[in-house]
């Protein structure tokens, strides 16, 4: 290995409190608050949307507590890759770390699609051709994570608080035109089960759970920005349990207010669910939380670029990926790990296909969380002495309820578009292909997550 390997492969240390982190935790999720989980109702009605979302509230919370005490004892950018890669060996680190990969290559593909339909609905810029939008959201928010990940946060962070303020502003609208009558519009079908409450019977609850997921998905990133943590052991826990705690309350009351306002049948097939709720509620607020809308999907779009470029350059650094896909520039940034993703989610937003690509991501999203947290209990069980300045409620049986979750969740995936799952299921299969073949040959030794497994081994030889 050439000298000064790892010196061309440096982030910026110090920079993330704990604000910062939970800003990105809230940050990457916000634009599921504004769309794409209403499409629930469609599949469960609203009790089974609602019974989703506390399941899947239930799977994210408990699966934050593992990931805090992983993220506290192994603070890497590697996030759920280098867990796996402690807990079950090269193969298992690689499998999480590519289908984290994979749900935040392809989730701002799926956003860019809704960011060009925003633009085009408010008219701005006399735009009515999506893909130049696509180009556009991509080059601009790339170039800011070029400029280094102080600046790319602090953006993060102010475009975050004006969704959530949106979203506030919404509610306040939307709460005085609530009527229970709403809720329950759907007729009931003759699926087993089927009532007022679940007009889709009780497969409709599993049908929902994707779209519940949208509520929540990629707050798991924050651990990514571990090494760029001011005192990560606890900077890292205290922002991601803060950024789940407001997106638990979020979505509850974005769940309850939408449908109760403009009502479950109309909202199941809304693309603007917000705008739309407030115009049948007469609202004069509904063309000002349009625009917030706007600033949702840019400030999920903006920090999943972020997540997706630390996992990429997690995986390049120690050879899983092709090595010269972690080089950072003068400022920290990791230029090909922020760059050749983006380029491929560009061509994929071409498609137009927001819905299938969302669901390509969830597929990425629940087999990672899988896998995490089979590495939280083996972590747990293997290495018990294993330095951990923050310890998971409940431990191993908190992390288990999270597994079981999960796996449900990916087979819920194939229920609502088996299309998505499969092309997923097919991307994954080239990828482990490589594996096998080339990079599993080619790892770097003192890369910080192969490093993590040198001592592990060192420490039980010495046992």
């Amino acid at each position: 290995m050439e000298a000064g390997y790892l010196q061309k492969r440096q982030l910026r240390t110090g920079t993330a409190g704990w604000v910062l982190l939970a800003g990105l935790g809230v940050a990457a999720v916000i634009s599921g608050d504004y769309a794409g989980w209403n499409f629930g109702l469609a599949e469960g009605g609203f009790g089974g949307l609602l019974i989703a979302t506390v399941l899947m509230a239930v799977m994210y919370t408990a699966m934050v507590f593992g990931l805090a005490e992983l993220g506290s004892a192994l603070p890497t950018a590697g996030g759920g890759y280098t867990f796996a890669r402690r807990a079950l060996g090269p193969w298992g680190g690689y499998a999480t770390g590519v289908a984290v990969l994979i749900e935040y290559a392809i989730a701002p593909a799926a956003i860019a699609t809704f960011i060009g339909a925003y633009v085009e609905s408010l008219g701005l810029f006399g735009i009515t051709d999506g893909w130049w939008v696509y180009l556009a959201a991509y080059a601009l928010f790339i170039g800011v994570h070029l400029l280094g990940v102080g600046e790319a946060l602090k953006v993060m962070l102010v475009i975050a608080a004006i969704a959530v303020a949106g979203l506030v502003l919404y509610l306040v609208g939307a709460i005085p035109a609530f009527d229970g009558g709403n809720l329950l519009d759907i007729a009931p079908t003759d699926a087993a089960g089927a009532s007022e409450f679940l007009p889709f019977g009780w497969m409709g609850v599993w049908a929902a759970f994707p779209f519940a997921i949208w509520f929540f998905l990629a707050v798991e990133c924050v651990p990514l920005a571990s090494e760029e943590a001011r005192d990560p052991a606890r900077a890292l826990p205290r922002g991601i349990v803060a950024a789940m705690g407001v997106l638990v309350v979020l979505a509850v009351l974005m769940l309850v207010f939408t449908a109760g306002a403009g009502g479950s049948q109309a909202m199941s097939a809304s693309g603007n669910p917000p705008v739309e709720a407030l115009d049948v509620a007469g609202s004069s607020l509904a063309q000002v939380v349009n625009y917030a809308g706007l600033f949702g999907l840019v400030a999920s779009f903006f920090s999943i670029i972020y997540a997706y470029s630390r996992q990429t350059f997690a995986l390049s650094r120690a050879g899983y990926l092709p090595r010269a896909l972690s080089v950072t520039n003068g400022r920290k940034a990791p230029v090909l790990a922020l760059l050749v993703p983006g380029a491929i989610g560009f061509v994929l937003s071409l498609t137009g296909q927001g819905a299938m690509l969302l669901n390509m991501a969830v597929f990425g999203a629940t087999v990672s969380y899988v896998l995490m947290m089979v590495s939280h209990i083996v972590l747990r069980r293997r290495e018990p002495d294993l330095p951990r300045p923050y310890r998971t409620p409940g431990g191993t049986a908190t992390t288990g309820v999270a597994l079981v979750l999960a796996a449900a969740a990916v087979v819920a995936t194939f229920l609502v578009d088996v299309e998505a799952a499969l092309w997923t299921l097919a991307a994954y299969a080239v990828f482990l292909a490589y594996f096998a073949l080339y990079s599993r040959h080619h790892l770097v030794a003192s890369a910080p997550e192969e490093e993590f497994e040198l001592l592990a081994a060192a420490d039980e030889e010495v046992r």
